[in-house]
């Protein structure tokens, strides 16, 4: 097979597995990610594989599977974000900023409002106020609609007055 015809069943095979992970067919959407991947790795689709697994309550092979994605393209910011909001989840808070910080630097990232938001959720978590609102407003300079930031922000605002 040629890199294209590669290409297109590759990606055929992600927006499949997608579609079945929006349905909640979680299992499903997991064999169609490793099809995705066995046709041809990519950042892409190891990660929403890790962000499928997160759905299962796996954790580590979540993270293991953003690991692989670095790996392809170090460039690419979602696996670093998800790394840190698995750690945020699991409570490891000081492991998690590294992680977000990498992902706000990221060349390659569309949404780079999450990485500062899941900064903000550890600030406020350890009472770091200040650092908190920074790093809202910095998620809502890059999505001023995202809704989740902006609660959180308006929480700390008047939590300080």
């Amino acid at each position: 097979m040629s890199t294209e015809e590669d290409q297109k069943l590759s990606r055929e095979h992600f927006q499949r597995a997608y579609a079945r992970q929006m349905k909640g067919e979680l299992d499903e959407a997991v064999e169609l990610y490793k099809k995705s991947i066995e046709v041809l790795p990519t950042a892409e689709a190891h990660t929403f594989l890790g962000w499928t697994y997160s759905f299962m309550g796996r954790p580590q092979d979540a993270i293991a599977e953003c690991h692989r994605a670095i790996e392809i393209d170090p460039d690419f910011g979602n696996p670093y974000n998800d790394i840190g909001a698995y750690l945020i989840e699991q409570g490891a808070l000081d492991e998690a900023i590294p992680w977000l910080e990498k992902a706000t630097r990221a060349p390659r990232y569309e949404s780079y409002c999450f990485p500062h938001y899941n900064l903000g959720r550890i600030y406020e978590q350890k009472r770091l106020w200040k650092k908190a609102i920074d790093c809202y407003r910095a998620s809502l300079g890059h999505n001023p609609q995202y809704m989740l930031a902006n609660v959180a922000l308006r929480r700390l605002q008047a939590m300080m007055n």
